[in-house]
C-alpha cells in the first residue's frame, strides 16, 4: 500500500487537532493549509509531494529566523511561540540526516560532478537539492560544499 500525499496527511492531522482541541498546533496546520492554497493558486498547480516538502521547508526556515532574531531582541516569549511551529513543521518531514551521512552525500555529488573549485558549487548544488529537501538545512549543506571544494 502506498503512503497517501503530503497534503492528505496534513489535512488528517488538522482534523485530529481540531477534535483534541490543540489550538497551538491546529493554527501552525492552518499555516501551512494556507501556504500550500496560496502555493496552488498563484501558481495554477496541484502540489506533489516534492512541492509540499519545499514549502514546509521555506516555512521552517523563515521560523528558525523569526526565532534566533526574537532571541537576539530577548524577546524570549516570541522565540518560543516560532520553536513550537517548527516542531510542528518538523512532524511532517522525513526524518533528518546524520552528519555524516550529510558529508556521505556531498562528497558523492562532487565525486558524481567531477567538481574542483568554487565555480562548481552551483551543479553540485543543484544536485544535492531534489535529494536533501526536507531532510537537512540548506544553509548547512551550502556551508559544507563549499567547505568542500575549498580545501
Amino acid at each position: 500500500m502506498s503512503k497517501p500525499p503530503l497534503t492528505e496527511i496534513v489535512k488528517a492531522a488538522m482534523k485530529a487537532a481540531m477534535r483534541a482541541r490543540d489550538k497551538e498546533r491546529l493554527g501552525t496546520i492552518r499555516l501551512m493549509q494556507a501556504e500550500f492554497k496560496r502555493v496552488e493558486v498563484d501558481e495554477r498547480i496541484e502540489l506533489d509531494d516534492a512541492r509540499v516538502l519545499a514549502i514546509l521547508d521555506k516555512m521552517l526556515k523563515q521560523r528558525r529566523d523569526s526565532a534566533r532574531q526574537y532571541r537576539d531582541a530577548g524577546r524570549e516569549e516570541l522565540a518560543a511561540v516560532e520553536d513550537a511551529e517548527i516542531a510542528v513543521i518538523q512532524e511532517f518531514l522525513p526524518a533528518q540526516l546524520s552528519e555524516e551521512e550529510l558529508v556521505q552525500m556531498v562528497d558523492a555529488a562532487i565525486a558524481a560532478s567531477g567538481a574542483s573549485g568554487m565555480q562548481a558549487m552551483g551543479p553540485v548544488m543543484a544536485a544535492l537539492k531534489p535529494q536533501l529537501q526536507g531532510r537537512a538545512d540548506m544553509g548547512a549543506v551550502s556551508k559544507l560544499v563549499k567547505a568542500r571544494l575549498a580545501g
